[in-house]
């Protein structure tokens, strides 16, 4: 690789963020949005439902103001037992 493929994308903070979350219970879904983003503006989306209608997904878009926030807001959605998937 060289020293162009190496780089990270410059981000420019506070910038507009996406996440799409996957689990089986809408308001289990909205609750871990809310613990996951305290004190951020945000926006939840209805995004699919699987087949079945086993599945949900949900569009969040979080104004984060630093890298950190961001990947944060991602771990506390990975973390959480409701969730099942987090892009």
């Amino acid at each position: 690789m060289n020293d162009s493929e190496k780089r990270k994308p410059v981000i420019e903070y506070p910038v507009k963020w996406g996440y799409k979350i996957i689990g089986t219970d809408i308001d289990k879904l909205l609750i871990a949005v809310e613990k996951a983003t305290p004190g951020l503006e945000y926006e939840v989306t209805p995004s699919n439902i699987s087949k079945g209608e086993k599945y949900y997904s949900l569009n969040v878009t979080a104004i984060v103001p630093s890298e950190v926030v961001r990947d944060l807001v991602f771990r506390k959605l990975s973390d959480h037992p409701d969730i099942k998937m987090v892009i």
